[in-house]
């Protein structure tokens, strides 16, 4: 539980967060938006540090021009910068900027479509984003304009190739949005929004969502060439651990056991090296085409005649590389799991087997044991008789000397009447010597 705040106006001490949370609602409004419109949304790849000296760079630049930067930590900023309106957005991985600029209304009655939209070129209008440092690899570049349908009437069909061509009613036929998904000679997707009865907070919002869409639906298929790149090193665990499985069958001993477990530690360790590698990725992708599928549903597409919608297109050409990153993850999942309960059972049989190795040690040290407090107890009869011997032999030769002197003396009988004494004389030496060393 956070710390308690210092009291406010509420009288209530508040958590931590709460500031943060209210805030997060308010964090992305929809920005009012009266056609006719043009807007450049570029997206790029960042980390920590490059996104905090992106910030810096267009605080610098936003003072420079008069206008008021995003403070520190911001994560979102719009300002108008003339000729355009500014609206910058720092997400997890990546950072967007999506420069709005005035068009001229078109006031004929028709017009060529193909001569009066998307002029002039994007590349002309992007003289504004190259003001700015780079913040990391360019991922998303969207022109996208909302004009009147009036005076261009069916004529915006012929701006995208009939093939490709993505369009649909939207806002219960308040607008049309048409689109092909493709790069245009600047390196920019185009994104056509005809005004038919917008206001201009629906303009707003619409624009915001297609330009999401389009964000989202990039970042999404970045899994895709991990998921292809790591495709044949599973294929080769796939085929490597049934092998494996059999030699376990067919394998005995306490070696073989060992050289199957090293070899099934390798495949699980090439497999976490790629699934740790490809874990965040694929977790972005599945969450970025759940929010692409948010923002195509809020659309409220109606079909327009021999045309698909950007849902059915969207939806037809992501969803096998969306299938092919989440098959990618769960064969990695599967094949963990595989290789987790085969290493445990030949574990189990590694241990089975040292437990049969000491067991063999243990009964042959108990052998070894008991041969030697035999050949002990050997040696001490051995060492009892043979100082029973020398004794006697000892205090013989003591009284034949006293015989020399003595003839009455029997040396034969001293010697016998001697032997019992010695004997226990030495039994007490040796049982006091073996007390000691017990003690020590």
């Amino acid at each position: 539980m956070s710390e308690p705040r210092e009291q406010k106006s509420s009288g209530f001490a508040e958590h931590a967060l709460r500031e943060r949370v209210l805030a997060e609602v308010h964090a992305r409004p929809f920005v009012p938006i009266a056609s006719p419109r043009r807007i450049l949304h570029f997206a790029f790849m960042t980390d920590l540090d490059a996104g905090e000296a992106a910030r810096r760079a267009l605080a610098d630049f936003c003072q420079e021009r008069g206008g008021k930067g995003p403070p520190p930590g911001a994560k979102h900023h719009r300002v108008e910068l003339s000729p355009a309106v500014l609206r910058w957005e720092h997400h997890g991985e990546f950072m967007t900027y999506a420069w709005e600029f005035p068009q001229e209304p078109v006031r004929a009655r028709t017009i060529d479509a193909r001569q009066h939209l998307f002029r002039p070129s994007a590349s002309e209008l992007a003289y504004v984003m190259r003001l700015l440092p780079q913040p990391g690899p360019l991922l998303v570049a969207v022109d996208l304009q909302v004009a009147k349908e009036a005076p261009v009437r069916a004529s915006w069909q012929e701006l995208f190739g009939t093939s490709q061509l993505v369009a649909s009613e939207v806002l219960s036929g308040a607008a049309v949005i048409a689109t092909d998904f493709l790069p245009d000679a600047s390196g920019f997707v185009r994104m056509l929004v005809l005004d038919r009865k917008l206001a201009a907070v629906e303009a707003g919002g619409l624009v915001q969502r297609l330009l999401e869409v389009e964000t989202y639906r990039t970042l999404a298929l970045l899994g895709l060439p991990k998921a292809l790149d790591l495709g044949p090193e599973i294929r080769r665990i796939e085929t490597e651990l049934p092998r494996l499985v059999q030699l376990m069958r067919e394998s005995e001993g306490f070696d073989a056991s060992r050289q199957l477990l090293d070899r099934l530690t390798a495949l699980a360790a090439d497999l976490e090296a790629g699934a740790s590698q490809s874990l965040f990725r694929f977790g972005a992708t599945r969450a970025y085409y759940e929010l692409m599928s948010l923002r195509l549903e809020a659309l409220g597409e109606q079909s327009l005649a021999n045309v698909p919608t950007l849902a059915a297109f969207l939806a037809r050409r992501l969803t096998p590389a969306i299938r092919t990153c989440a098959s990618v993850e769960a064969r990695q999942d599967n094949l963990s799991r595989k290789l987790s309960r085969a290493a445990q059972l030949l574990r189990a049989r590694v241990d089975i087997d040292l437990e049969s190795q000491n067991r063999d040690l243990l009964r042959t040290m108990g052998e070894r044991v008991d041969l030697q407090v035999r050949m002990q107890q050997a040696v001490k009869w051995i060492s009892f008789a043979a100082s029973t011997y020398y004794i006697a032999a000892i205090l013989h030769l003591l009284f034949e000397g006293i015989h020399q002197k003595v003839e009455a003396f029997d040396p034969l009988l001293a010697t016998a009447i001697a032997i019992p004494l010695a004997m226990l004389f030495v039994a007490w030496v040796l049982r006091r010597g073996g007390r000691r060393l017990g003690g020590q």
